[in-house]
């Protein structure tokens, strides 16, 4: 079972750091001061559990271009549940009724997941942390 929830504790981010250290930092070896910034404390933070167990992790904030959704993580145990796509989800029930427009910066390889998920691709291909990255935006309908 998953269950998607708005971290408001100590121990919830600490969880969230846990899981964005392993997978960020750890798998795709991005460099620790690139992973944590200014804008942990201003973000909507989300933590998912699967069978109670800390799975996965996202946030949204608010940036001058709109809602920037960012930082989606899911342990490499409990990858292909569905946990990504609940967590997008809740990010985008919580954003629903923003004028705003509503974007991401893919991983190249999750561009797919994405995009099953109505956000396309806008502009060119670009690094960051050493990873390639396309701007996604999502398309209210």
């Amino acid at each position: 079972m998953i269950e998607i929830k708005q971290a408001i504790s100590t121990q919830q981010l600490m969880e969230i750091f846990e899981i964005r250290r392993i997978v960020f930092v750890i798998e795709q070896q991005v460099d620790p001061s690139e992973e944590y910034d200014e804008f942990e404390e201003s973000s909507t933070q989300f933590i998912a559990k699967y069978n109670n167990v800390p799975a996965g992790t996202c946030r949204y904030r608010a940036t001058e271009n709109g809602f920037k959704l960012e930082r989606f993580a899911i342990l490499q145990d409990f990858r292909k549940k569905g946990i990504g796509a609940e967590l997008l989800k809740k990010c985008l029930n919580e954003l629903q009724n923003e004028d705003k427009k509503i974007y991401l910066h893919a991983q190249e390889h999750a561009v797919g997941f994405y995009d099953k998920h109505g956000f396309i691709k806008e502009g060119d291909l670009f690094f960051e942390a050493n990873i390639p990255h396309y701007t996604m935006v999502f398309q209210k309908s």
